[in-house]
């Protein structure tokens, strides 16, 4: 086997992103054939070199997985929690596949499409910046919003942590105390959608994602999840800078 990155290794069996691997490289918890490695860009070789993180093997998985579920509300975007509050991991075959974590998170009360894998560098990669992978949503807000907060959501929302990326906002429905809008977003940011309705004064009511990159919810019942198809594997790691020789 061709060797590879330690932090890469790291990342492929979804022990963290690349960057966190890093950091754990840099604090002495890896070890690799019984020695402590802290120097970037050490190169192993997966097929035979012994990767321990604090004393526990570290293996790539046999198959790489990635997973779909209908999230429903009420259900924390973690695989635990120490309030033993509901999570999602009670809705994915973790005990199928080893190493299972949610791309990204919806918060509690969000529903719609959440990504799983176990492969750290897709996870890594989608969620990153620089790849601006499509994020879809249908947001029923308060009140009729009117064409000048149409604009500003559409040009961009001055929130605390700075203004937004241009959002591509459709209007689905006005009602005299309710709108319905599909906004599809380019980043990530903690809450955002439901922010910038607080924004323009129109707070969001009901949170649904319905798509990601190329991949759309279509009728995925709430609560279940479903592998994806190979074209579908294919279309998410070129949305996100992948090779597509990682599925052989």
């Amino acid at each position: 086997m061709e060797p590879v990155r330690l932090q890469k290794f790291l990342a492929r069996a979804g022990v963290a992103s690349r960057r966190a691997s890093e950091e754990l490289i840099a604090s002495g918890r890896v070890s690799v054939n019984g020695e402590v490695v802290r120097e970037m860009g050490t190169k192993i070789d997966p097929a035979c070199a012994v990767v321990e993180l604090d004393g526990a093997r570290v293996t790539l998985p046999e198959e790489h997985a990635v997973l779909m579920l209908n999230k429903p509300a009420g259900y924390l975007s973690a695989m635990s929690d120490a309030h033993d509050g509901r999570c999602v991991s009670e809705l994915v075959p973790t005990n199928r596949f080893a190493g299972l974590f949610p791309v990204g998170r919806l918060d509690k009360d969000t529903t719609g499409l959440l990504l799983f894998t176990n492969d750290g560098e897709l996870g890594n990669a989608l969620i990153h910046p620089r790849h601006h992978v499509p994020k879809t949503y249908r947001a029923l807000v308060s009140g009729q919003v009117g064409e000048r907060a149409l604009e500003t959501l559409r040009s961009g929302v001055v929130l605390e942590d700075g203004p937004t990326q241009p959002a591509e906002v459709e209007l689905l429905e006005r009602q005299p105390k309710h709108t319905l809008l599909e906004i599809t977003i380019y980043e990530g940011r903690n809450r955002q959608i439901r922010r910038m309705g607080e924004a323009v004064g129109h707070p969001v009511r009901k949170l649904e994602r319905i798509a990601l990159g190329p991949l759309s919810l279509s009728d995925l019942e709430a609560g279940t999840w479903r592998l994806l198809s190979e074209e579908e594997h294919r279309a998410l790691l070129a949305a996100s800078g992948l090779s597509r020789d990682r599925m052989k």
